[in-house]
């Protein structure tokens, strides 16, 4: 599926602009110090929840919600630090992801934009979700796949859980498929990094397509490849994938 993705270099141009300037226009009302990101996101939040809030260990400040008997962050993770404090290299050369067995994260379409990465978070290879510093903040760990089916099963099957955990309208999907982000999950199109990619953008950051949301679970199929889940812009369902550890992926985190 991802190798088949494909951008016109004008879109991506458009989007960015729109992305980089829409911040102004929408402030979450969250703002907290510690982080220059905090308060700065465009996500659009169910306002008819009651969401928690939670730090990571870089000084970010996250929205979290309850969903059944799980607690999930609502908004993708955008550390630079593992848990002991030690910095996360960021990588901004997708093709030299391919040869890494060690722990990166680079921006949405590798652009240091506060109000991009306050909104989408940033991209992880797996490698830094298994390092044994810990990715997540004290408290919380990266979703499983255990965590995900016990999600999907509460939202009534892998066929309309999608839906329910899209941010709804169009501010960042291109379509609102019927998206209620009923769960206050607030999933958004982050896109993924593919280090095999030889065209740019498209292939490489599908963010440039506002289409997909790619998220890792730190559960390992084998020695290549983890699991991998992704909500799409025109469906209501969720994909599972078993996908390579040297893709960029967003992260969530749930609550121990």
């Amino acid at each position: 599926m991802k190798k088949s993705h494909s951008i016109l270099f004008f879109q991506y141009a458009v989007l960015v602009f729109v992305m980089l300037f829409s911040g102004n226009c929408r402030k979450d009302d969250n703002d907290k110090p510690g982080n220059p990101t905090n308060g700065k996101t465009t996500a659009v939040f169910n306002s008819g929840l009651s969401y928690g809030t939670m730090t990571d260990q870089d000084g970010n400040t996250y929205r979290t919600i309850v969903i059944g008997t799980q607690t999930w962050m609502a908004e993708n993770l955008r550390t630079t630090k593992y848990r002991n404090g030690d910095d996360i290299p960021e990588e901004k050369e997708h093709t030299a992801w391919a040869n890494l067995k060690t722990g990166v994260y680079c921006n949405p379409v590798s652009i240091d934009s506060i109000e991009i990465v306050a909104t989408y978070g940033r991209l992880y290879n797996w490698y830094a979700v298994s390092d044994s510093r810990k990715l997540a903040p004290s408290g919380w760990h990266v979703s499983t796949l255990d965590d995900l089916t016990e999600l999907i099963d509460y939202l009534g099957g892998l066929n309309v859980a999608g839906c329910k955990l899209k941010e709804a309208g169009t501010a960042h999907w291109s379509l609102s498929y019927e998206a209620t982000n009923e769960t206050g999950f607030t999933a958004l199109p982050a896109g993924y990094l593919n280090p095999e990619a030889t065209s740019f953008p498209g292939d490489i950051f599908a963010i440039g397509h506002n289409l997909y949301g790619y998220y890792w679970n730190a559960t390992e199929f084998n020695s290549n490849e983890a699991s991998e889940w992704a909500i799409a812009y025109n469906e209501g369902g969720i994909w599972l994938f078993q996908t390579s550890k040297e893709y960029g992926c967003a992260v969530r985190c749930v609550k121990d």
